[in-house]
């Protein structure tokens, strides 16, 4: 290898792939894999503007803090809601992954919701330019699910992918390397958290935090019957005595809670087969969907999304890696990169 062959290599060795998600953000470096996995939120010090903490720590301290901290989540249904904090939070992880190296002006691939307008496109672009990037691509995250889901994308036949993240779930039908169809519901994981909480303040008068409401999907949720029954104990302050309170709730009632959002996340999937063409549905109809993205670790739901279409209905490996391992095979496959990157 030539020395100047050898010296692009090592400039292209800082590249990053991002999946910039609403519940946690994962950072890939070329070669050594997924070097950063953890929560997207900022806390924020609102006196100073000073952020205290990110990821995991600001995580812990979710409606633990003082009043003049707070734990903002910068992004809202797969888009920046809000830009300064987002750029913090990205300029944090990309030092993360850099060792906090300060020199480094990576090339970073990021994958974004496939209805993204122009503007929230800018809006992450800018946000990664200013967090020192120094070529930023964008990709759809369902096709980039796709990719790390082991899909076969670049040949000429169908595949139907469902990525359920934090705000988003994206379905798409991909063939030779192009979306056919895409579709964005924001409905995602973040509902079915907000649907737990709505639930358990409606039938009990309780009143849970959302920390507890992800522990209780987490454990308790499913969109079919279960095996067995699950139960669990949890905390929350009565709204009626306005004291703290204990109370045992059953898989069964959070499935109830649960209902709308998964047919939401269902009824996506449906639309895209119907509106599939008919030589991509019939592939389909022989390979199945893959679900992805970490709002698919519902339990039961690729049995129910079986139940309901009829088809054949797997799971990606590392659901919850998935967007980020395809956006970061594209750091090795410029040419693949430069087919499936939207402008």
């Amino acid at each position: 290898m030539s020395l100047s062959a050898r010296s692009l290599l090592s400039l292209f060795s800082n590249d990053l792939a991002i999946d910039l998600g609403t519940a946690n953000t994962l950072v890939f470096a070329k070669g050594k894999g997924i070097v950063v996995c953890e929560p997207s939120i900022v806390a924020v010090n609102q006196k100073t503007g000073k952020v205290e903490a990110v990821g995991k720590e600001a995580k812990e301290m979710l409606g633990r803090t003082p009043g003049n901290i707070v734990a903002i989540r910068p992004m809202r249904d797969g888009v920046i809601a809000d830009f300064e904090h987002t750029e913090k939070m990205l300029d944090y992880f990309i030092r993360k992954a850099h060792n906090r190296s300060l020199g480094v002006r990576p090339r970073i691939v990021i994958g974004v919701p496939s209805e993204i307008t122009q503007v929230e496109k800018r809006a992450v672009m800018d946000s990664a330019y200013r967090a020192r990037a120094s070529e930023v691509y964008l990709v759809e995250e369902a096709m980039a699910a796709a990719i790390g889901a082991g899909l076969p994308i670049t040949e000429p036949t169908g595949n139907m992918v469902v990525d359920i993240g934090g705000g988003t779930t994206d379905v798409a039908v991909i063939s030779m390397a192009g979306i056919v169809y895409s579709r964005t519901v924001r409905v995602a994981g973040n509902e079915m958290d907000e649907a737990v909480v709505q639930y358990i303040k409606r039938k009990y008068n309780l009143l849970i935090g959302d920390r507890t409401s992800e522990d209780i999907k987490i454990n308790l949720g499913s969109a079919f019957p279960l095996d067995e029954e699950l139960t669990m104990e949890i905390k929350g302050r009565d709204l009626v005595e306005g004291i703290p309170k204990t109370l045992v709730i059953s898989d069964e009632e959070i499935r109830e809670a649960l209902a709308e959002t998964v047919s939401v996340i269902i009824d996506a999937a449906r639309v895209a087969l119907e509106q599939t063409p008919p030589e991509l549905a019939a592939d389909i109809v022989d390979k199945g969907i893959v679900l992805t993205g970490g709002g698919s670790l519902l339990k039961n739901l690729d049995k129910r999304l079986r139940e309901e279409t009829g088809l054949p209905v797997s799971m990606a490996d590392d659901p919850l890696a998935s967007v980020v391992l395809g956006t970061g095979r594209m750091l090795s496959d410029f040419n693949l990169l430069k087919k499936i990157a939207i402008e």
